[in-house]
């Protein structure tokens, strides 16, 4: 079977959230979904591009691991749900477990005769013969109640070898892509880095605003002309670099009181984060207080700003293609225990990770959302 073949309803599903869909049946697509990936890992040793089809795999395991958490989550909560209406239920119960006792009681002569004579057991024949439909449905009911736990139950049990099998998978995938990426030289270049010149640009600058507009005015020297995509027709519709949820908009602020004019994304821990259009490298690396900066020019004058991750890859002047990776975020993944309890808890926190995103047109910064599709609901 073929790379793409594998990777391409993974990375379609990684999307998709069926609302009113069975939680264990969603936990089971969540793990086949991470065997899947392994299977795709196995193969990128013949793939042509193996970065690319490296970080496919990662969005797939990523992706995975996030629907299998959720899955669990919402078993997790059904089944909770199912114990409280069924605690609730005891007295009505007990009392459908004793009617049904006593219409089985007996040997079915007795059950046939009435004290009254025909007519009253013709009667008593009518009256059964209306409310055994509606025990019916109630054993019926709690049948399916009970036997939904039980499954449920189950599902959340084994889930420790799945979740440990796709955090080993991601993990050796992400060592694989950035070996991978360090070994690359088939990427365009636009200019040469002089890092004596960057080193003085940062040494004059303050601020992340004064560093991102003095890089607008860098001339570089030698730098190529080489034709990017027009972002006018997905202005507004680019997907976010990296799998995450809006913690803070453009202009909110923080618990210092403090507003930027970017936004604040809450991802997992190792997450991938990639360029969302194909773009230049402008800066990589430390920069101020910010942690690991990334800035891509995808088109002249718009700058696309990410700080706060862990690694960083590629170089200065290099044209990377949509979806490559540039860094990774922070932070260990969680034990194996920590997520189960997540999930039991109903809570499904893991976004420990932050990546600060600015946009920035000419000198001026815009607000990312109007050229990144995010949730406007949070």
């Amino acid at each position: 079977m073929k790379l793409s073949a594998l990777l391409l309803p993974m990375l379609l599903a990684a999307g998709l959230v069926r609302a009113a869909s069975d939680p264990a049946a969603d936990a089971r697509a969540a793990s086949s979904q991470l065997q899947d990936a392994s299977v795709a890992l196995a193969q990128t040793d013949s793939a042509r591009d193996r970065v690319k089809a490296l970080t496919a795999v990662v969005q797939a395991y990523e992706a995975g691991l996030t629907a299998l958490r959720a899955g669990l989550r919402r078993a997790a909560i059904r089944e909770a749900q199912l114990g409280r209406q069924l605690k609730a239920q005891e007295v009505e119960i007990a009392r459908l477990l004793g009617a049904l006792q006593s219409i089985g009681s007996g040997p079915p002569p007795v059950m046939l005769l009435h004290p009254a004579g025909p007519e009253g057991t013709a009667r008593a024949g009518m009256l059964l013969a209306d409310v055994t439909p509606a025990l019916e449905t109630q054993v019926s009911k709690l049948r399916r109640d009970l036997e939904e736990v039980v499954i449920l139950r189950t599902l959340q049990e084994g889930a420790a070898e799945t979740l440990q099998n796709g955090l080993a998978g991601v993990q050796a995938a992400r060592t694989q892509l950035s070996k991978a990426i360090a070994d690359r030289t088939d990427l365009p270049r636009r200019y040469a880095d002089d890092p004596v010149q960057t080193a003085l640009l940062i040494a004059s600058t303050e601020t992340l605003e004064g560093f991102a507009s003095a890089l607008v005015d860098l001339q570089v020297e030698g730098m190529d002309e080489i034709a990017l995509p027009d972002l006018s027709a997905v202005k507004g519709a680019l997907p976010l670099p990296v799998e995450s949820r809006v913690l803070r908009r453009s202009g909110e602020a923080d618990a210092a009181g403090i507003r930027r004019p970017g936004l604040v994304l809450a991802t997992r821990p190792n997450a991938l984060v990639v360029t969302p259009t194909a773009a230049t490298i402008r800066y990589r690396g430390p920069l101020l207080d910010y942690g690991n900066v990334m800035i891509l020019e995808p088109q002249p004058g718009l700058l696309f700003v990410l700080a706060g991750m862990a690694q960083v890859f590629g170089a200065p002047g290099q044209v990377l293609p949509e979806g490559s990776p540039i860094g990774l975020m922070g932070g260990n993944d969680p034990e194996i225990d920590a997520i189960l309890s997540q999930s039991s808890d109903g809570s499904g926190h893991g976004r420990t990770e932050t990546l600060y995103m600015e946009v920035r047109e000419g000198k001026s910064p815009v607000d990312p959302e109007t050229w990144f599709r995010t949730n406007k609901d949070g």
